[in-house]
């Protein structure tokens, strides 16, 4: 399986790393907040859309702790799906099989064998 790589001394990661649940949790709610004004939406519209209570936004945006499916339908009605992306899983073949396949594979044409030949009669 290949899991997105993180460089671990990218200086955005060491930040990420350092900060406490509540801080990752008041950033996700910045986030959430800033794209839902951005886009003229009010938490009541938000909220009603989404399937959840005001309040639930509203807990969401202050960096509160909320149901991770709250989350998802937040950002699902602000179109912002696509941040999931970075939690893409894909199977990916592990190097020692790569090359096992490599060697499988074929490298030129097999001879052709007499009396079997590929040659259109023409009726002329």
């Amino acid at each position: 399986m290949n899991v997105n790589i993180i460089n671990m001394n990218d200086k955005s990661y060491i930040r990420w790393r350092e900060m406490s649940d509540k801080s990752l949790m008041e950033n996700i709610g910045n986030f959430i907040q800033s794209h839902r004004l951005s886009q003229n939406k009010s938490q009541e519209e938000v909220a009603e859309s989404a399937g959840i209570s005001r309040s639930t936004l509203s807990l969401l945006e202050r960096g509160k702790k909320v149901r991770l499916d709250s989350l998802i339908q937040v950002l699902r009605v602000l179109d912002l799906l696509n941040i999931m992306e970075i939690f893409r899983v894909e199977d990916q073949i592990s190097p020692i099989e790569y090359a096992k396949l490599r060697k499988k594979q074929r490298k030129q044409a097999s001879p052709r064998k007499s009396g079997s030949t590929n040659k259109i009669e023409s009726g002329w």
